[in-house]
């Protein structure tokens, strides 16, 4: 079959297509015992204009590739304006990318995607992010031996060649590392630590979140990520809206002993926020939330027995003083008691030094990255 023949590539409009959109990785990922099927109401809501905040600054069109009547791939064209003001760059992105192994579709896709982005003024098409870096972002570079944790992508490896094939070149990588939390807790060294940073800083307690402040708590993590995140690439600043869909989003799936607040003297110095891994659970139920996969549900939550540490902040004021360390101890002492075993620490920029020498201090292993790409398009 000649390249790209017999495909055609259509915007999604109709319920029936936004189905199909939704539904189509099923097809990809067929037999891959590694993939973990996400809840399609999420996906929905993720991509509902009326529901999820994000599109309150942000567009997106979506596309299928269809040959012959049928759907061999997706992908969504975004625009951001926050990341446009934040990072005054033209730069528009493409996600929830999905195709069958052909790089005919692959190019169809990422052309209709680039064409929507350039009639739109964007001079750079990057991704995939799905459809924002507080989102799942970029495709799996390597680590295709495992399940991905919670909120972390997994892809074909084929999709790497297919970007390349296609002209997009590597914008950045992310990593992911792996720790058996009862060695970090073993054998003194945080223990030293905690105590020479409470030394240091008088006032200083650490605490478990307070479910019922949960809104208060989560605004205090708006706040220091929106100051501590505030330079790192990619970052665009969260907004009101979006704070509370989070913390509606994330509430049932938080262990208040994994979610930890530093203070000084009362007020907020920083975050910890690590999630059970309910990617164990996802992979029993397919994606479809019923009357028996609740019940799926809710037994296999409580066998649950690792953790992802998704998200952590310091104020400037209290940063490279120790206090990550001694959250990273409280946190995992907690989990310890609670019967977890191994913790990600993701994702990681791959020029985040510090970070990374700290998560090999307490004995973790970089186990999984990820890559996003970008071309110029104007």
């Amino acid at each position: 079959m000649a390249d790209g023949e017999n495909i055609h590539i259509e915007e999604v409009t109709g319920a029936g297509a936004r189905k199909d959109f939704i539904r189509f990785p099923w097809k990809v990922y067929r037999g891959n015992t590694h993939w973990v099927p996400p809840l399609e109401r999420e996906v929905r809501l993720l991509l509902s204009e009326k529901k999820n905040p994000f599109f309150q600054h942000a567009e997106a069109a979506c596309f299928l590739a269809r040959r012959n009547g049928e759907t061999v791939g997706r992908i969504a064209a975004i625009i951001d304006r926050n990341h446009i003001r934040f990072h005054h760059e033209q730069a528009g992105f493409f996600g929830f990318f999905e195709c069958l192994p052909d790089c005919a579709v692959a190019r169809g896709l990422l052309g209709a995607a680039e064409g929507w982005l350039k009639e739109r003024g964007m001079a750079i098409m990057r991704g995939p992010m799905n459809p924002s870096t507080n989102d799942e972002c970029g495709f799996l570079l390597e680590g295709f031996d495992s399940p991905p944790m919670i909120l972390m992508p997994y892809s074909p490896a084929y999709y790497l060649d297919f970007m390349e094939r296609c002209g997009l070149t590597k914008a950045k990588d992310l990593y992911a590392y792996i720790a058996m939390i009862r060695d970090v807790t073993a054998g003194g060294r945080l223990e030293r630590l905690a105590s020479a940073v409470k030394a240091r800083i008088p006032g200083l307690t650490v605490r478990p979140a307070n479910m019922k402040r949960f809104q208060q708590e989560v605004e205090s993590v708006k706040v220091i990520y929106n100051s501590a995140w505030s330079h790192n690439w990619g970052f665009v600043p969260m907004t009101e809206e979006e704070k509370v869909s989070m913390a509606e989003k994330l509430r049932p799936l938080i262990a208040p002993e994994l979610m930890l607040m530093a203070e000084v003297n009362g007020k907020p110095a920083a975050f910890f926020v690590a999630l059970p891994d309910y990617n164990q659970v996802l992979g029993k139920i397919n994606g479809r939330l019923g009357p028996l996969a609740l019940l799926k549900f809710l037994w296999y939550s409580r066998k649950i027995n690792d953790l992802r540490v998704m998200a952590m902040g310091v104020t400037e004021e209290y940063r490279k003083k120790g206090i990550e360390g001694l959250l990273y101890l409280e946190a995992f002492k907690a989990a310890v008691k609670k019967g977890y075993q191994r913790a990600e620490m993701s994702w990681i920029l791959e020029d985040n030094l510090l970070v990374q020498r700290g998560c090999e201090l307490m004995g973790g292993k970089l186990y999984k990255k990820y890559r996003i790409y970008e071309k110029k398009i104007s």
